[in-house]
């Protein structure tokens, strides 16, 4: 009998198992780059959990163990500002990135919050690339990280959760 992913709001219990899980899923990233220095790979354990404290942050759990994980967070012009989504190198290319994706994306979107969701990746990431262009977002600039990294900066609108279509 399989188990079933569960999407969730991440706990400060998670830290440590999200931080492993970011360091081993963003090695690809660092390769393609060859550029080890990437910002997921140098992030402190108390930096994460002050992520853990202050943004939106989910996980994805097969069971007990967290094989996805993504974050996210709202500035004050309403633009939610999602990051770091990685999911274990085992279960990538199985629709897991777009459903975290579109959870992060409804739990930023709440009345009255989000008006436009951002985010980037790096510019050879053509499998992020992807994902993000079949999500609905759109290119709007890029700039270099401070790593060095040419990243793609794309955003889409928010759909307002009260909007839906009626369909016979």
């Amino acid at each position: 009998m399989g188990m079933s992913v569960t999407i969730s709001a991440a706990v400060a219990e998670d830290a440590e198992q999200i931080f492993k899980l970011q360091y081993l899923a963003f090695q690809r990233e660092a390769e393609l780059y060859g550029n080890y220095l990437i910002q997921p790979l140098t992030q402190s354990l108390d930096s994460l959990k002050g992520e853990l404290a202050t943004d939106t942050v989910l996980v994805a759990r097969l069971g007990d163990e967290i094989v996805g994980t993504v974050r996210g967070s709202v500035d004050e012009e309403g633009t939610a500002k999602i990051a770091k989504l990685c999911v274990h190198p085992r279960l990538q290319g199985h629709g897991l990135g777009a459903r975290l994706l579109r959870a992060v994306e409804e739990a930023l979107a709440g009345p009255g919050t989000a008006t436009r969701f951002r985010l980037h990746t790096g510019h050879k990431s053509e499998s992020n690339l992807r994902l993000y262009r079949k999500a609905g977002y759109v290119r709007v600039g890029g700039r270099t990280a401070s790593d060095g990294v040419q990243l793609v900066i794309l955003e889409k609108e928010a759909k307002d959760p009260t909007d839906f279509a009626v369909s016979a």
